[in-house]
Order: structure tokens, then sequence, then C-alpha cells
């Protein structure tokens, strides 16, 4: 058995979890490949994905989200993509990577990493290619620790990850402030329940830098909550169910999940 299909199987092959699967071994041989070319000295994992990989939240995730250590306006992602490259060929996979320009990232860099075969095999075979977004902050907000998370597959190694409290902050800021355009989130507010529901403290510090990079704004805690309520009472409840749909294997999740529901989940956060 391959490395690839070792990964692959420890998914349960239903046909409509496949792709999430798929995409979840891509991103596990993207960290792979970022650690063997010592991108983790510098940065460190954030995000959903994060929280999907290395804590085991239930729902699937697409995107990729890193950040440096410390600021660095000549950093460059793109150094990194060979040793990415290299490691999907060491699992039988041809993959390009490109570059994305998009005016709205700001500080972000962004990279697109495509499977270049719309097929593994039979069983993989997909109408489009496998694309993950990846992102860089370069100019990071400060305030947060990171720790080091173990992976064993496609090889033993580890990735440099943001500590719970301040994953939790990221998310939160995304929650508030996240613009919806026309697209209003659901996933952040299934990270929003899980923080809640493992007890994870909210580390505000990290928090109140967020905002104060990304929005301009100085924001005491109890302003912060009520602009969360607000946001957690106004929105089409039924809309965020359908975003989040896709990446869950159980739709009876989100049966209790109403406006009331998550404003009592907002009185339970609880502050480092």
């Amino acid at each position: 058995m391959s490395v690839f299909d070792q990964m692959l199987a420890r998914y349960d092959g239903l046909e409509n979890e496949n792709k999430n699967a798929i995409y979840e071994i891509m991103q596990e041989i993207i960290l792979a490949g970022l650690y063997r070319g010592g991108f983790f000295n510098k940065a460190a994992f954030y995000g959903g994905t994060c929280l999907r990989i290395f804590h085991g939240m239930s729902r699937f995730s697409e995107d990729m989200d890193f950040s440096l250590i410390q600021a660095d306006e000549d950093f460059n992602f793109e150094e990194y993509f060979p040793a990415i490259i290299n490691e999907f060929n060491a699992v039988g996979k041809d993959v390009k990577i490109s570059k994305k320009e998009k005016k709205t990232f700001g500080r972000v860099e962004s990279a697109f990493l495509k499977d270049s075969t719309a097929t593994y095999d039979l069983k993989f075979q997909t109408e489009k290619s496998i694309k993950i977004k990846m992102e860089v902050d370069i100019d990071p907000p400060i305030k947060f620790a990171t720790e080091q998370r173990l992976l064993l597959l496609p090889y033993s190694f580890m990735t440099r990850c943001f500590v719970l409290p301040d994953l939790y902050a990221g998310k939160m800021h995304a929650l508030v402030f996240r613009n919806w355009k026309q697209r209003v989130k659901g996933r952040d507010w299934y990270d929003f329940e899980w923080y809640v529901r493992n007890g994870v403290k909210l580390n505000f510090n990290h928090l109140q830098e967020r905002i104060r990079q990304f929005d301009g704004i100085e924001m005491s805690k109890e302003e912060f909550m009520n602009k969360l309520k607000e946001r957690l009472a106004s929105t089409d409840i039924a809309v965020v169910k359908r975003d989040v749909l896709p990446f869950i294997k159980d739709s009876e999740e989100l049966l209790i999940w109403s406006n009331d529901y998550f404003l009592q989940l907002a009185n339970m956060v609880k502050f480092e």
C-alpha cells in the first residue's frame, strides 16, 4: 500500500467524504513539505484546518492559514514551493503551485496548490482538480504563543501551531469582523461552538491585537461581547447551516442550532 493510500485508509470511504478526505491528505502533505523546507522555523499554522488536523474537530476544512512568528516584509513564500512539490512527488503525485494576486489580501501572500490530474484512480475521480488556498500573514498581530504538534504521516514530523487560546482568538476575530459580502461563513460558527464545548479559554490580548491591526479600533471585552452577540442574534441561521453542511458527516449536529442557542454559547465564553 502506498503512503497516499495508507493515509486515505484512515477514512471510511463514503462517497460524499472522498473529496474532503483527499483535501485533508493533501493538506498534511503540504505541512510535511513545509516542515522539510524549514518553514516552521519562521512561521506557525493556525485557523480551522489546524483545529481539524491537530485537535480533532469534526468538520473538514479547505484553506490553510499561516503566520510568520515575526514580521518580515521581505518574506518569500515561493522559496518553499520546491519542498512542497518534492513531498507530493515522493507519494507519487504531481502538483502545480501558482501565486494568486488579489488586492484584498493586503499583507497576506496567497498561493493556490492544484492537483494537476483530475483522477487519482477510479475511486478518486473528480470533475475538477483539487485546489487548496494557502495564506501567509507576513506582518502578524503579536501576543500569541505557539507549540509543536506531531503528525505521523506521510512521515513523522512536527508542525509549529498557535496554541488553542490564540487559535480561538483568531476565530472569534473572523466570526465578528469577517466581511461576508454575499456569503455567511457558517464554519466560523461551528468552530466557535467547538471552542465553547471544549472549555477553551480565549486569549483576549491576542484578539485585541488582531482587532487593532486589522480593523484599526480599540475594543474592551464588554464591547467585543456586545458586538459578538449582535452578530449572533441578527444572522439568518439557515444560511449559517447551509455553509457548513458540506464539511460535516452528521447533519443532526445542526438540529439544535438557532440564534438563541448561539447567544447562550456566547454567555459561556471564558477568558484567560
